[in-house]
C-alpha cells in the first residue's frame, strides 16, 4: 500500500506550525521587541506592601509606585526566601537560596562572596553596562559592575557617605533618597549610549530609624492610623511569636526610634548641618517631645502613642521614596528611554506595621515574607496586569537574564517569570508552593530559626534551635495567622501532605541542614 503523501504533508505543516508557535512562546523580551531592553531596578529596604496604594492600602498615597503598576503589572504574591536585608540582596544577585549563595544572616564578619556568578556580571559579559548605586549592605565591595557608588553598611539618612570605585569614602550633602536619585541620573547621563544598561538603585528608605526628609516632617500629623486588629496578640500556642523582641510596646525606643528628646550632637543626628538640626529640633523637640511630656503617657496610652509616632515617621520616610521613584520615571520619559526600559520596583522584604504588635520582619508570617513588586515594560506588559501566581525572589535574576536574551545558568535556583506576563499564554507548570528558611538568632530580635512551606491555602512552619515545634495555618480561614492548628485533630492528612511537599522542596533546593532537622 502506497503512503498517503497528502496526509503526510498536512501533518508536517501542522508540526512545523506547532514548533514555530512554541518558539514564539518561549522567546524573550529582547527577541520579541527586536531591541535589547534597558533595565532599571529600584530596590528599597523594609517597605511594607500594606502601605502601598496598589496593594489596597488606605494608609498613604503612593502615586509613583502605583504608576508603574498602572502602566504595567502588580505582583500580588511575591515572597522572599529569608526575610532579612543582606540575605535578600544576595538572593537578588545570585538567584539562589541563602544556604547556597553563602549569606544566611546580617553579619559584618561574614562578607558576601562577590566572585560567584551574579546576574549583573553575566549581563556585563553580554554587552550590558551595569551599575549599582545606593544601599549595598553586603560587607564587601561590589564586583561585576561597570560603575558602583554605595553606602557603607546601612548608611545614614542625612549627608550620607558613599564608597566609590577607588575605595574612597566621601560625604554628600542632602537627604539620602534625593542624593541616590541624583547619582543615578548622573550615571545615566554619562553612560555609553551604544549599549543597553542595567542599573540597580538601592534605597535606604524605609529602614529603621525612619528619619523623614525635612520637607516631609509632620506630613501625617493630622492622620490617626487605625491599629491592626491583631495588635494586642497574646501569641497563644505560638512560642516563637511570644518570645521575640520586636514589639512596638517593649522594643521600640523612645529616644532613638521615636526621637523623644533625641541627642542632636551624636549618633544618627551627629552629621546634621546647622540648618538641618534646627529643623529637626524644631519639629521633634518643640512639638513631638513637648506633646509627650505634656501628656505623661503611660500604660496602654503610651503604647498607642508610640504606634502613632512610628506610623507617622515611617509614612513620611516612605513619602520621599515614592517621590524619587517618580523622579526616575520622569527621567526615563524626558530622555526617551521609557519604551525600551524594563522598570521594576521591589523591596528586599516585607515589614510589620503593628500586626501582632510588631515592627521589623524575619518571621515566615505574611507581612514579613511577602514583598511588594511592580513592573513596567511598554509593548510587552499590558497596562493594569495583575499577577496572582507565587513568585519568589530567587526568580528575579533568571527573569532579568531572560529579559535580556541571555542564557540563564543551570545552577540558578529560580526561574524566569516572563511567561506569567505573556498575554493569554497560560503557565500550567508554574510553582504551587514556596520554600522559606530563616537563620539569624538570637540577636537582634530573638526570632527563632525556622523553615517552612507556603501553598495557596496553607502554611506549615518548623521552628528549631531554642525550641522545636510546628505551626500550621489555614490562610483561607485565618489570613492574619492567629490560630496554630497543627495540634488540632482532623488535620493529619493536611499535615502529612504539607510535610511531603516541604521535604520535596528541601531536596529540590539542596538545603541539607533543613533535611537533617526534618529527620530528627
Amino acid at each position: 500500500m502506497k503512503p498517503d503523501y497528502n496526509i503526510d504533508l498536512i501533518t508536517m505543516k501542522k508540526m512545523i506550525a506547532f514548533l514555530l508557535a512554541g518558539i514564539a512562546v518561549v522567546s524573550s523580551f529582547a527577541q520579541q521587541n527586536k531591541k535589547t531592553p534597558n533595565i532599571l531596578i529600584i530596590f528599597s529596604d523594609d517597605h511594607a506592601y500594606q502601605t502601598i496604594g496598589v496593594y489596597g492600602s488606605q494608609l498613604m498615597q503612593t502615586p509613583n509606585i502605583d504608576r508603574i503598576a498602572k502602566e504595567g503589572a502588580v505582583f500580588k504574591n511575591v515572597f522572599v526566601t529569608n526575610s532579612l536585608c543582606a540575605p535578600s540582596r544576595a538572593t537578588l544577585l545570585t538567584g539562589k537560596y541563602s544556604h547556597i549563595n553563602g549569606l544566611t544572616i546580617n553579619n559584618i564578619s561574614n562578607p558576601f562572596n562577590v566572585k560567584q556568578p551574579l546576574f549583573p556580571r553575566i549581563l556585563q559579559q553580554n554587552n550590558y553596562q551595569t551599575a549599582w548605586i545606593g544601599k549595598w549592605h553586603l560587607q564587601t565591595l561590589p564586583d561585576g559592575f561597570d560603575f558602583w557608588k554605595v553606602l557603607p553598611d546601612q548608611g545614614r539618612y542625612y549627608n550620607p557617605q558613599f564608597i566609590g570605585m577607588n575605595n574612597d569614602t566621601t560625604a554628600t550633602p542632602g537627604y539620602v533618597t534625593e542624593v541616590i536619585s541624583g547619582f543615578a541620573e548622573e550615571w545615566l547621563n554619562k553612560r555609553d549610549t551604544s549599549k543597553p544598561f542595567c542599573l540597580v538603585v538601592g534605597e535606604k528608605a524605609t529602614h529603621r530609624e525612619w528619619l523623614p526628609d525635612i520637607q516631609d516632617l509632620g506630613a501625617f500629623d493630622n492622620r490617626e492610623f487605625p491599629m491592626p486588629s491583631n495588635f494586642y496578640d497574646t501569641y497563644e500556642n505560638r512560642p516563637a511569636a511570644k518570645n521575640q523582641d520586636m514589639t512596638v510596646d517593649k522594643t521600640m525606643r523612645l529616644k532613638e526610634d521615636l526621637k523623644v528628646h533625641a541627642d542632636y550632637n551624636k549618633g544618627i543626628y551627629g552629621q546634621f548641618t546647622a540648618a538641618q538640626k534646627e529643623k529637626f529640633y524644631d519639629y521633634y523637640e518643640n512639638k513631638v517631645s513637648k506633646d509627650f511630656d505634656a501628656h505623661q503617657y503611660s500604660g496602654d496610652a503610651l503604647v498607642k502613642w508610640k504606634y502613632q509616632r512610628y506610623m507617622k515617621d515611617y509614612m513620611a520616610t516612605a513619602k520621599s521614596l515614592d517621590r524619587n521613584i517618580g523622579r526616575l520615571l520622569d527621567y526615563l520619559d524626558k530622555n526617551k528611554l521609557r519604551e525600551n526600559t524594563i522598570v521594576i520596583y521591589a523591596s528586599d522584604q516585607g515589614f510589620y506595621m503593628g500586626e501582632h504588635g510588631w515592627f521589623d520582619k524575619r518571621f515566615m508570617y505574611e507581612e514579613s515574607v511577602k514583598t511588594p513588586m511592580v513592573m513596567r515594560y511598554p509593548g510587552f506588559i499590558q497596562p493594569g496586569t495583575v499577577i496572582n501566581d507565587m513568585v519568589v525572589n530567587i526568580d528575579f535574576a533568571p527573569t532579568l537574564l531572560d529579559a535580556a536574551g541571555v542564557k540563564v545558568p543551570d545552577d540558578m535556583q529560580g526561574k524566569s517569570f516572563l511567561p506569567l506576563l505573556k498575554k493569554n499564554a497560560g503557565v500550567a507548570t508554574w510553582r504551587k508552593s514556596v520554600y522559606y528558611h530563616y537563620y539569624e538568632y538570637p540577636e537582634p530580635h530573638h526570632v527563632s530559626p525556622h523553615f517552612g512551606v507556603r501553598t495557596q491555602r496553607y502554611k506549615l512552619i518548623r521552628f528549631y534551635g531554642p525550641a522545636d515545634f510546628w505551626e500550621l495555618y489555614d490562610l483561607q480561614t485565618d489570613p492574619h495567622e492567629m490560630k496554630n492548628i497543627y495540634p488540632v485533630k482532623g488535620n493529619e492528612k493536611i499535615i502529612a501532605a504539607l510535610k511531603k511537599e516541604l521535604a520535596a522542596l528541601i531536596s529540590q533546593y539542596k538545603d541539607d541542614d533543613a533535611m537533617r532537622i526534618m529527620k530528627e
